[in-house]
């Protein structure tokens, strides 16, 4: 199955069906990222609670994105101690790719940034004009984590240039 997919019903696939479920592992990758807050109920929470749930359920998740998040995102992410134990992240200023990983099975590419505009939970008068598409075929889902997977692992890293504006990470740690 792949499904394209625009706006709201981005934030609906991805983040609202999709990570939530995930059994094993998620990988994200974004070039900019924000305060993102998604529907919890009657209210909203930040998607960093998403996040501290998954890792408290034993699920990996890995967080790639091109450059560090403002203060209101530092704060959401200082009320949640299990991130900074067990989210695995890191900052390439290279990366501008948009995807997410779930559990090897399913994936998300397309140009949506891990914001509210981009794939929160904005109303339709505040949010980005996105696209892009879900998919749970083998071959998609697997080159879509290949991708991931190789800029998260140094592949790029000798040809880049740019180093210098890398932070710690597992690919930095060479």
């Amino acid at each position: 199955m792949i499904r394209f997919l625009t706006d709201r019903a981005l934030y609906e696939a991805v983040l609202r069906d999709a990570v939530p479920e995930a059994a094993e592992f998620v990988w994200l990758a974004t070039a900019d990222l924000k305060d993102l807050h998604v529907p919890a109920g009657r209210r909203a929470e930040p998607f960093l609670a998403v996040l501290a749930g998954l890792l408290d359920r034993g699920v990996a998740v890995r967080l790639l994105h091109a450059k560090e998040p403002g203060p209101r995102f530092r704060a959401d992410f200082d009320r949640y101690p299990v991130l900074l134990e067990r989210l695995e992240r890191m900052l390439c200023p290279r990366v501008h790719f948009k995807c997410v990983v779930v559990d090897g099975r399913w994936a998300y590419s397309g140009s949506a940034n891990l914001t509210g505009a981009g794939l929160g939970a904005k109303s339709a008068r505040r949010r980005n004009f996105e696209q892009g598409f879900v998919t749970d075929d083998p071959g998609i889902v697997s080159d879509i984590a290949e991708t991931f997977d190789r800029v998260w692992m140094g592949a790029h890293c000798d040809a880049c240039g740019r180093r210098a504006h890398c932070a710690e990470g597992p690919a930095n740690d060479r």
